[in-house]
């Protein structure tokens, strides 16, 4: 029997992931806000959206594949009532340690959209890639929306109304959420500790799993990368731009958000490994471009774009492609996944900066290169296993 969601109950499940994960970057472009309305210096300040990270990292490790063990419908209320009341808090706090502290719980619930998307995975058995893109969308169009909405409630209301207003806005996605989903019913018998190493058993179990995840840190730290060291090279010559001027790159990513629905539906039409692989060639092509006019600003904008696609379209083929494997532990497969997809991207950007001392962006462009042809070469070599 086929089953499917409504384009109501797809457009409050993505619309839910962005609204919660949003709450993680908000923190990022109103340090200073911040700062001054506290009273701690902004290195003081600057520890708070390393704290939001480090939580969505213990959070996806920890409560994301409980989403197995639990309905994962009554995972979200409770997740989003936590982060409801942390948001609260936060708003309200004045010590130091307290922000601190909800800042790392912000950052903790605000996982909510990785029990989402393995949520909608086992509700549906046809068009799974193009929902969960859609879905996955949402998650992209919440990250680019963070940084220019709290930038906007700080300048004109305080940057508390920032996380006031959020708590609202996650309070409704919280209803609907509850209104018109069905429950799901598979459960992991056992205890949770034995939960915690069975999502490790996820790795060594499909070797699909372990294509996709390196395939996916490798696309990842591939763009952290970029990011990073794009941010020196427009600072120098030949640019000299400013803060505010490099800024407004960001806004091409908006770019990978609206692509990544297409690639969710050639994954579901055609063979992954096809789109996989064409997917990968996008990011390299994307670093390439890079070496077309050294001191032009043209090239920056063609790799800014390809390597955005191509990393989003490879996350949205991958994730179609692991909700596949076994649809009784989508939750501990995708925490194997993310895990591996963040440090990915953790260690690209510890490499960036190392590439970059040593090789200035002629360094950077050298380490892109070998990770997105890295990533390109594990589609090829296994690229028979990948022919689902």
């Amino acid at each position: 029997m086929n089953k499917s969601l409504s384009k109501t109950q797809v457009l409050i499940m993505a619309v839910t992931t962005g609204i919660c994960v949003a709450n993680v970057y908000y923190s990022q472009p109103i340090l200073g806000a911040i700062a001054e309305g506290t009273k701690m210096s902004l290195e003081e300040a600057g520890r708070l959206p390393v704290l939001s990270q480090a939580g969505y990292g213990i959070g996806l490790f920890f409560l994301t594949p409980v989403g197995d063990r639990m309905d994962r419908k009554r995972l979200i209320l409770i997740l989003q009532l936590l982060l409801i009341a942390s948001l609260i808090l936060l708003a309200f706090v004045h010590s130091l340690p307290l922000l601190y502290a909800c800042s790392l719980l912000i950052g903790t619930f605000s996982v909510v959209a990785q029990v989402i998307l393995p949520m909608a995975a086992s509700l549906v058995t046809e068009n799974r890639g193009k929902i969960v893109s859609i879905i996955f969308t949402g998650l992209l169009t919440g990250i680019l929306v963070a940084r220019v909405y709290s930038g906007f409630v700080a300048e004109w209301l305080g940057w508390r109304y920032v996380y006031g207003i959020s708590a609202v806005l996650v309070g409704v996605s919280a209803i609907l959420m509850q209104a018109d989903f069905p429950s799901t019913t598979e459960r992991f018998a056992g205890s949770y500790a034995k939960l915690l190493g069975s999502t490790l058993q996820q790795f060594r179990r499909f070797s699909l799993l372990r294509i996709a995840a390196v395939t996916g840190a490798l696309a990842f730290g591939t763009l952290s990368t970029f990011w990073i060291t794009l941010s020196l090279r427009l600072s120098g010559a030949p640019f000299n731009y400013g803060v505010a001027r490099i800024g407004l790159f960001g806004l091409l990513a908006a770019a990978s958000a609206l692509a990544a629905p297409m690639f969710g539906k050639m994954a579901d039409k055609s063979k992954p490994a096809n789109t996989l692989l064409i997917t990968t060639l996008l990011i390299l092509t994307g670093v390439a471009s890079l070496r077309l006019a050294p001191d032009s600003i043209i090239p920056v904008f063609l790799a800014v774009i390809l390597l955005d696609i191509g990393v989003q379209a490879t996350q949205v083929t991958n994730i179609a492609l692991i909700y596949t494997l076994d649809s009784t532990a989508n939750s501990r497969i995708n925490t194997v996944y993310m895990t591996t997809y963040f440090i990915g991207g953790s260690v690209g950007a510890a490499l960036s900066l190392v590439a970059w001392k040593h090789g200035g962006w002629e360094g950077a462009q050298l380490l892109m290169l070998i990770l997105s042809a890295l990533a390109v070469c594990m589609t090829l070599v296994f690229r028979r296993q990948l022919k689902m």
